[in-house]
């Protein structure tokens, strides 16, 4: 969760009897909550009918309508939002970037053509796929695409190691070898 002071402003000021210059904080007009969440990804989509997470960017009003879709406390109005300094943006675009995990999970480089377009709905099927309980679409999304790609490689199959030849013929010696002895056989 990302917590906002909208409207606070550092002005400067000088102090008398110090004689000097001092940066002077206002404390804002409001606290917000914010949340990165698929709760507030699913939100945005069912508005605007395209998905978020794309290559292309989203425009000033998509970007904006995101922010209302991420805010968890009571009591916000537009009036907060036209209050949202250039700091209290780059606060909410550091938060949405951010992993929000120590986990580090070693990425695959992507394979060239088309990739798969990332929904909510693609992400849903992905928790339920995996068993992976529905609160998690008020976590960070960052943490819950973690606790998928971790899911992911706890349930992929080991990969099997290549098998010699000269493995595979041992193998089948013993095997003859274990059939003539169950058989009474000497070849």
């Amino acid at each position: 969760m990302l917590t906002l002071n909208v409207g606070e402003s550092v002005t400067e000021a000088f102090d008398e009897s110090t004689n000097e210059f001092v940066n002077v904080r206002n404390e804002g007009i409001a606290t917000i909550e914010l949340e990165h969440s698929l709760a507030s990804l699913s939100k945005w989509e069912s508005k605007w009918e395209v998905p978020f997470l794309r290559s292309e960017k989203n425009t000033t009003e998509q970007t904006l309508d995101y922010v209302r879709c991420m805010v968890i406390s009571p009591g916000f109005t537009e009036e907060l939002l036209e209050q949202f300094s250039e700091l209290n943006f780059m606060q909410v675009n550091d938060y949405i970037d951010s992993k929000q995990t120590a986990t580090f999970i070693a990425e695959k480089p992507a394979m060239p053509g088309k990739q798969e377009v990332i929904t909510a709905e693609v992400i849903y099927y992905w928790m339920i796929a995996l068993n992976i309980p529905l609160e998690w679409e008020n976590r960070h999304l960052g943490r819950l695409f973690s606790l998928i790609k971790v899911c992911n490689q706890k349930n992929a199959p080991e990969k099997s190691r290549k098998v010699t030849q000269a493995d595979e013929l041992a193998r089948r010696r013993a095997l003859n070898e274990q059939r003539k002895q169950q058989a009474k056989s000497r070849g």
